[in-house]
């Protein structure tokens, strides 16, 4: 396969065919580098050298009645982790004010849970307003399964963005979570979508599914239209479900990520959880086919030094996309 022809392909408007995406999967790691490079291509043509960065509060931890496989703080998991009610609109605050500095354009407003209630919404609510004010923050919210009124009041308050990942394919999504289906999933992102408010909607590789549920999901978040991609790699928690489950290597992961941006060439594809674990001393590679990557700790799990990853991306050449209002900052 010539990746690069490939790619110029995909950036002239082909959308790849299952035999194509299943040889990006089963590329031979002889010919990684080359992969790799075509999706860089496709990368640069829509976003250049820049990388986004993005930055979680976990507002709300543990006490979750769903039984998500991967999850520590599901109803069926017994990992030992930190649990507390919906944080403030102080504390929310404050971890934007941390973001702003660390030159972080997304701030994404995370709690565990079915949904979220009428005061959850109300908190976020009013956090988000001031975040907007004194920040210029993009913000994301990531608070489950969405009703229509919820999805219009944080729309009104400033949310630029709503987070719900459909995880998996549909045929493996049983095998993940039995408390909620996939088409429960689907409809918010749907709902956001009605509201105005820009999906994000993401997978989590490394859960015993197949590679064809791999290209599956890609081919969903095209068709959703999902405009930021978060593709985290199974950081398995003792105590879950999934506990001990360990079929990636850091070969394999950097193909998903080009699997990911081959098919969905225009949209922010994101580095997310288990990154650091999952794709250890080839993390750098993975920005040549993602756009976008946290920074600090994920949920209830930490994530790398925040200055390794900056140094990181000084090594890689890129540079951070800032908003504007951190613009004026740093360069006073």
């Amino acid at each position: 396969m010539n990746w690069l022809q490939l790619a110029q392909e995909v950036i002239e408007g082909k959308k790849i065919s299952n035999q194509e995406a299943s040889s990006i999967l089963n590329c031979k790691d002889d010919n990684l580098l080359l992969l790799m490079n075509g999706a860089f291509q496709i990368r640069k043509h829509y976003y250049g050298k820049k990388v986004k960065l993005n930055m979680i509060i976990n507002a709300k931890s543990g006490y979750c009645p769903e039984d998500c496989g991967y999850c520590s703080q599901s109803s069926i998991s017994t990992a030992e982790i930190e649990k507390y009610p919906f944080i403030s609109k102080e504390e929310i605050l404050e971890g934007a004010k941390r973001a702003f500095e660390n030159k972080v354009g997304t701030y994404c407003i995370v709690a565990s849970g079915r949904g979220p209630t009428r005061k959850d919404v109300n908190v976020v609510s009013e956090a988000v307003e001031e975040i907007k004010e004194k920040y210029g923050l993009k913000v994301c919210a990531c608070l489950g399964l969405l009703k229509e009124e919820q999805a219009a009041q944080l729309k009104q308050a400033g949310v630029d963005r709503y987070n719900h990942n459909l995880n998996t394919s549909e045929k493996h999504h049983s095998y993940i979570t039995t408390t909620h289906t996939y088409d429960d999933r689907v409809n918010t992102v749907e709902i956001v979508k009605k509201h105005g408010i820009s999906p994000c909607s993401g997978a989590i590789i490394g859960m015993k599914e197949t590679k064809e549920d791999v290209i599956e999901i890609a081919r969903v978040l095209h068709e959703l239209d999902a405009d930021s991609i978060p593709v985290n790699f199974l950081h398995a928690i003792d105590g879950t479900k999934l506990e001990g489950v360990q079929e990636l290597n850091p070969r394999y992961c950097l193909k998903v990520l080009a699997l990911f941006r081959y098919i969905n060439p225009t949209k922010e594809i994101r580095i997310s959880g288990g990154r650091e674990i999952n794709l250890g001393s080839l993390q750098p590679l993975g920005l040549y086919a993602a756009n976008s990557v946290f920074l600090g700790n994920y949920l209830t799990t930490e994530g790398q030094e925040k200055n390794q990853d900056i140094k990181m991306l000084e090594d890689l050449g890129f540079e951070i996309e800032l908003v504007s209002k951190q613009e004026e900052a740093f360069s006073s």
